[in-house]
């Protein structure tokens, strides 16, 4: 089985991990875990869940879309949130509301959400996740 990693154009390229592992054969897609950062590596919505859950969802559709998958072919998801508690769910669901409008899908695969003490950085309320199969 070949593996091909890369750094999608549009996503920052970071020096530790590549953003998307391909593997050949049923062609599985792995998207590394997408944070709020726009594509120069800025952080998007600062204290503003909903705003960060968008773009951590459209920074998913970006790398699917570089590996020639879309949201249709996502098999699972898992969310991230720093400091969770489920009054923070209607922000979350609000997010991925509005990222998915402006991609055009419904992104509903099975899903995670984990609750965790914090992200890579303190202004990262969220991280998404996911894995997609490709025929």
């Amino acid at each position: 089985m070949a593996i091909t990693l890369m750094n999608p154009a549009g996503l920052p390229e970071v020096d530790v991990y590549r953003q998307v592992s391909i593997a050949s054969g049923s062609k599985l897609v792995f998207i590394a875990g997408q944070v709020a950062w726009d594509a120069d590596g800025n952080t998007v919505g600062e204290d503003d869940l909903a705003a960060q859950a968008e773009q951590c969802y459209l920074n998913v559709g970006t790398a699917l879309a570089e590996a020639g998958a879309s949201f249709d072919d996502v098999a699972k998801v898992t969310v991230y949130v720093a400091d969770w508690t489920p009054d923070k769910m209607p922000l979350l669901l609000e997010g991925i509301a509005r990222a998915t409008a402006k991609l055009g899908v419904t992104a509903a695969p099975p899903a995670t959400l984990l609750g965790v003490a914090a992200l890579d950085v303190p202004e990262h309320l969220i991280e998404v996740e996911a894995t997609a199969v490709v025929d």
